[in-house]
């Protein structure tokens, strides 16, 4: 059996968008399921995108995600170079141009500017070139004529005008397109450097990719991309397209959408793991009824045939809740030095930030959310008396006004200020007053965070703040129904 290979072929445009990472991992996925190779080829022949540092981003991208590729420009595998503009400068395209020009499967074409102006059409809404085969007729003479003047030219694909083209994908199945629907597409640009399209035809038999992984926008040139194979007389690789990915208005994922790279991610707060997990669902069902999955399990149960045609919804609000499940089954270690810069952006007194850590660990979802639940720690915010009425609690402000008076000069009595002693004197006060625990509970938690979701309990807080700032913070209570009581 043949050993499966997959690439991932990347443009050094920019941050890597969702889209292309889900390309670059189910490609890799579908190469380790079968025990295969994974290589990466940058694809720079579009000269005026090129973004500086671009392929840097993508290998720290692939590094982070933990998609190791087996081939590459900086692995050399026996099939480089692994840049298409050192293939292009090695005269790798243009002599297999030139060999379906030799089998009249390709022609050149020295149509200018204004010639090609005038042949513009409108389709759906949308002006494009249908081009007419106007150089088709040229004969050699007249060929080797304004080559040698040195006339601009394209070399364009010879594509037939009439009967259909069959093509096989492994998700969508057998599609049929009608010739009259495929244009001459250009294959060798003026500039001498290759189209993305003729391209990856050609470095994906030389490099023997087995399967193309890519996105279902691809799916109409792909009647194009078999011509060229049989052309060749090569063997056709097995084509998965992806299905497109969504916002949650069902739009298709905007690059100005904020969350929308692998690297807007990381900056809010996601790890990789997470991504790499959420992606995998974008479009891809295990047979099993579960949701997370390391990229090791991933690359157990992967079966790209379980691969949906559905446009798939970036659910942003399913993502966070994914990472807050990774960030509770974390190694406590790793979660506090993770957690570190986040807790002290928000507490600069000195505090037992590990106690707070193990606090919010299981409350987060994503770190940035540290800063907000904590700060409290650090100072009591400005808050409304109106929070000591809570209808479960069934505390009002005069009967929370009533239990902060009756508390304060135990607390104030009380010398151990750990969270059990402070709870075992709540409770028995508790239990003299013949009340519910949260009804003693909800006026001192309030009263000593100002806020009314915390990461721990009102004992929890106290031995966190001190006596002293404990106390501080229930007189200002104190004063703030009384005042509003009055």
């Amino acid at each position: 059996m043949k050993k499966v290979r997959t690439r991932f072929a990347p443009s050094p445009t920019g941050r890597m968008h969702v889209g292309n990472l889900r390309t670059a991992l189910y490609a890799y996925l579908i190469a380790k399921h079968e025990g295969g190779d994974f290589l990466l080829r940058i694809e720079d022949t579009d000269q005026e995108r090129l973004v500086e540092d671009a392929v840097d981003i993508i290998y720290r991208t692939l590094e982070k995600a933990g998609l190791s590729h087996d081939e590459g420009p900086d692995k050399d595998g026996g099939v480089g170079p692994y840049v298409q503009s050192e293939r292009q400068a090695a005269g790798i395209y243009l002599e297999y141009a030139k060999k379906l020009i030799e089998k009249g499967e390709a022609y050149y074409c020295f149509c200018d500017k204004e010639r090609l102006e005038s042949l513009k059409t409108e389709v759906a809404g949308k002006e494009i070139v249908i081009y007419d085969k106007h150089c088709l007729s040229l004969t050699k003479e007249e060929v080797a004529e304004k080559l040698a003047a040195g006339v601009p030219y394209v070399i364009r694909q010879n594509n037939p005008t009439e009967g259909t083209t069959t093509f096989q994908d492994d998700i969508y199945g057998a599609i049929t397109v009608d010739n009259g629907e495929l244009d001459d597409m250009i294959l060798i640009k003026s500039d001498g450097y290759p189209t993305y399209n003729f391209a990856n035809v050609v470095d994906d038999h030389l490099m023997g990719i087995t399967h193309v992984v890519r996105g279902n926008e691809y799916l109409s040139s792909s009647p194009k991309y078999n011509r060229l194979y049989e052309a060749f007389g090569w063997e056709v690789p097995v084509y998965v397209h992806c299905p497109l990915i969504t916002d949650e208005e069902h739009k298709k994922l905007s690059k100005r959408c904020g969350h929308c790279s692998f690297e807007d991610l990381l900056e809010q707060g996601f790890l990789p793991e997470t991504i790499i997990n959420f992606v995998a669902l974008l479009g891809w069902s295990p047979e099993e009824d579960r949701e997370i999955y390391s990229l090791e399990e991933l690359i157990q149960v992967f079966d790209y045939h379980h691969m949906s045609k559905a446009p798939s919804v970036f659910d942003y609000t399913k993502l966070k809740w994914m990472n807050g499940e990774y960030l509770k089954a974390m190694d406590f270690d790793k979660f506090y030095e993770m957690a570190l810069p986040y807790l002290k952006e928000a507490i600069t007194k000195d505090c037992d930030l590990k106690k707070i850590a193990a606090m919010v660990k299981t409350r987060i979802e994503v770190f940035p959310d540290i800063p907000s639940l904590v700060d409290f720690f650090e100072e009591l915010p400005e808050y409304d008396t109106s929070m000591y009425a809570h209808k479960k609690m069934k505390t009002t402000p005069e009967s929370s006004l009533e239990v902060l008076r009756e508390l304060l000069p135990l607390l104030e009595a009380q010398e151990d200020y750990g969270n059990d002693a402070l709870y075992a004197l709540l409770m028995d006060y508790v239990a003299k007053k013949g009340c519910k625990n949260g009804f003693v509970l909800w006026p001192v938690r309030t009263a000593v965070s100002g806020k009314q979701m915390t990461p721990c309990g009102a004992t929890e807080m106290m031995e966190i703040v001190g006596k002293e700032e404990s106390l501080k913070r229930i007189q200002k209570a104190i004063e703030m129904l009384e005042k509003d009581n009055l």
